[in-house]
Order: C-alpha cells, then structure tokens, then sequence
C-alpha cells in the first residue's frame, strides 16, 4: 500500500476493505510526521511490514519491493499506488504561473511514481501467475478544474500511464486500473482551495445526488484488485455519483 496516511485517507479505505477480505497488506509512509499513525493503521489489520519510502528515489522504491519480497515469499499479488503530491501554492493561484520545478516535482510524485512502483514489482507479480496494481485518479485530468491547477496536468499524465503499462504488463497476467473518485473529505482535499463548492457542485449536479464516502473507494477498489475484474485492464472506474457523464 504506497499513501496511507491516516485514518480518513482513501488509501486507508482501501487497505481495510482489501484486510477484511483477507489480504495480507505492506504499508509505506512518507517522513516522520506521520510514521506513528502509519504503523498505528498497520498493526490493526496485523500488517507484517511497514516502512519508509521516497517515491522520487529508485533506489528507495526498489529497496521497498525487495523488502515486499522478503516478507511474502517473492511474490506480490497487488499493489495499490495512491500517491500525489503538488505544493499548496500552486492549488491557490493561476495554473499559468506554475514555476517549472514544482511543474515538475507534481508530476514526478504524482504520475511517474506510478511507472517506477510498477517496474519494481513486475517480477514479483510474475512470480505469482499475474497481478493487478491501482492507482488513484481524478477528473481534473480530463477537465480543467478551477483550482486543481497543475495537479490536473499530473492526473492526465497518470492516466495516460495506466493504459500504457496496461498494455506492457498485460502479458505477464498483470492488470494496471484506475479509480477516479469525486470529491472525498479526507485531510489532503482540505488543501485545494474551494473543495466545499466543489463538493456541493457535484451533489446538485451528479445523477445520484449525493457525496462520495472513502468506503465507496474502498469498494470499487477491492473489485478491480479482484479475480472478479480478470478482464478489466487499462480502464478507469469513476465513483462520483455519475458527476462525470453530465455535460453541465
């Protein structure tokens, strides 16, 4: 699991449901800050490895998928990439004055993560027959988004990434999917500017009417991971009430 980060996380809403289901699951964090809430979550769902990891070293995402190996005997059936990241200024003003190392930083965290991650755990997804990895998407990658800025820019580039690995991966049995989901009220939502409105928009708007909870993630996540969905590859699953077939 890359990206939990606490309770109300919607990476959190995936590893408890894939844990009641059965799964046994590695967690990773980012920094200090927030190892102990990290370590806390793993151990309610008995996990049997936690640990460190920097999306943006090679080195470090392959030191991961070595420890994954250790601990499940060289092989890995899913992986669940739900990592992004973008500096708060750049959620609050002009996509236009993005300064191109923070351009870039974005799109490194957010987007090629994604392709390093997956590249590690090929062989051991190999290994066990085939795999399925996820990674979370947005539709701020499809649509301009007012505020969601140069983040938007990294979703579409991770979509792009899906269907690309999808089609490298999928003769080794290894399916790559995306969830799109719509407004959630987790921590790291509070920093885009206007999230409320976005929120209310969606439920005025949606065919559904209603918000989107973590658990409705969790769900939908848990059926692409699945031997359920063996035939869904290359694919993004939108849970956002249906806000995304409306026109207006």
């Amino acid at each position: 699991m890359l990206g939990v980060a606490n309770r109300r996380s919607i990476a959190w809403a995936i590893a408890k449901r894939l844990a009641d289901e059965g799964a046994r699951l590695a967690f990773t964090f980012q920094g200090e800050r927030i190892e102990s809430g990290v370590r806390q979550l793993a151990e309610s769902v008995s996990s049997p490895l936690v640990t460190a990891c920097d999306v943006r070293s090679d080195e470090d995402v392959a030191r991961v998928v070595a420890e994954a190996a250790e601990t499940f005997d060289g092989q890995l059936d899913v992986l669940v990439h739900s990592v992004a990241f973008a500096a708060a200024e750049d959620l609050e003003g002009r996509f236009t004055d993005t300064p191109r190392d923070r351009f870039w930083m974005a799109l490194d965290v957010s987007a090629y993560s994604l392709v390093a991650a997956a590249r590690a755990v090929e062989p051991l997804m190999e290994a066990a027959g085939g795999g399925s990895i996820l990674t979370m998407t947005y539709l701020g990658g499809e649509r301009a988004v007012p505020h969601y800025n140069v983040m938007g820019v990294a979703k579409a580039a991770l979509d792009a990434s899906v269907r690309y690995l999808a089609w490298d991966l999928g003769a080794k049995n290894i399916r790559v999917n995306a969830v799109s989901a719509g407004p959630v009220r987790t921590l790291a939502a509070r920093s885009i500017a206007g999230f409320p409105t976005m929120e209310a928009i969606v439920e005025e708007r949606s065919p559904l009417h209603r918000h989107i909870e973590a658990d409705d993630v969790g769900a939908a996540a848990a059926f692409l991971l699945s031997d359920a969905a063996r035939n869904v590859t290359g694919t993004t699953l939108y849970v956002d009430s249906g806000y995304h077939a409306m026109g207006m």
